[in-house]
C-alpha cells in the first residue's frame, strides 16, 4: 500500500514475498525513478515501510520494518545520478556496502556514499537507519573536500546530533513550507552535513553562521511548541538540548 501524507511526503509500505505481479507493481511505483532496487535483507520476504521527504533538491528517508535490502546495483548507474547520500544509524548494527567495501555503523554514527557506484543498505526492527540524499554539487560547494570522506565511519558530536533531530524535523515539517522555505531548509541541511564532514576555515564559517545556527533556532522553536501543553517548559533545558 502506498500512501502520500502531504505534498512532497511519500510513503512505500508492503509486506511479503519479492517477487509476482503486486510485488513488481509495488517495486516499480516506489523505487521506479529513485534509481534503487529492493529485496529482505534477511530471511525471504520484504516487510519494510519507506517515508521519503522531498525538500527543494534533497530527498530525506526514514525507513522502519523487518526486512529490507536497498541496493544500486551496476544496471542502476546507466541513469547517471552521482548525488552523495549520508546514512545515518540509529539503532542496532547498520551495514552499507560501497563497491565492495562494507562499514558498520554503531547508533550515531553515520557514513557518506555515492550514486555513481554500487552499493546497499539494509534495516530489521532492531537495525535502523535514516538517511539524506543531496546534490553532489551542493554538498562541494560548502565542503569543496567531500568526497575525500566517502565510506568512511563519521560521528561529530554536537553537530551529528544536530544533523539527527533537524533530519527529523525537517522530514515531516518541511514539505508543508513554500518554495523559499523549502529552499532555505534544504541549504540548512547541506551545510550541517559540510560542517559535519570536517570543511575548511573559510566554508565552516559560512555552514555555522547560515546552515547550523538556522537549524538551531528551529529545532528550539519545535521544542518549544511541543512543550507548551505542559508545566515543565524551561528555558535552561531549551539551550542545552540546543547546544
Amino acid at each position: 500500500m502506498d500512501a502520500a501524507k502531504a505534498p512532497g511526503i511519500f510513503v512505500h509500505q508492503y509486506t511479503g514475498l519479492p517477487h509476482g505481479p503486486a510485488f513488481e507493481q509495488w517495486r516499480e511505483r516506489a523505487f521506479g525513478s529513485c534509481g534503487l532496487d529492493i529485496g529482505p535483507s534477511h530471511g525471504d520476504s520484504i516487510d519494510c515501510r519507506l517515508q521519503i521527504s522531498v525538500v527543494d533538491n534533497i530527498a530525506l528517508a526514514i525507513p522502519e520494518g523487518a526486512s529490507a535490502q536497498y541496493s544500486r546495483t551496476q544496471s542502476h548507474l546507466a541513469d547517471g545520478s552521482d548525488d552523495l547520500v549520508l546514512i545515518a544509524a540509529h539503532a542496532g548494527l547498520v551495514r552499507v556496502g560501497q563497491n565492495g567495501h562494507t562499514v558498520e555503523l554503531a547508533p550515531a554514527q553515520m557514513v557518506l556514499v555515492d550514486m555513481s557506484i554500487t552499493g546497499s543498505v539494509g534495516h530489521t526492527d532492531e537495525d535502523r537507519f535514516t538517511s539524506i540524499r543531496m546534490p553532489r554539487r551542493a554538498l562541494l560547494d560548502i565542503n569543496p573536500r567531500a568526497e575525500d570522506k566517502l565510506s568512511q565511519v563519521l560521528s561529530d558530536g554536537a553537530v551529528a546530533e544536530t544533523v539527527f533531530r533537524y533530519h527529523a524535523l525537517a522530514a515531516n515539517h518541511a514539505p508543508h513550507l513554500d518554495a523559499v522555505g523549502q529552499r532555505l531548509t534544504a541549504q540548512h541541511m547541506v551545510d550541517l552535513v559540510g560542517l559535519m564532514l570536517g570543511t575548511d576555515a573559510e566554508h565552516a564559517s559560512l555552514a555555522r553562521g547560515r546552515g547550523h545556527a538556522a537549524a538551531r533556532l528551529d529545532l528550539m522553536r519545535a521544542d518549544v511548541m511541543a512543550a507548551l501543553g505542559r508545566n515543565d517548559l524551561c528555558l535552561s533545558e531549551v539551550a542545552t538540548r540546543s547546544g
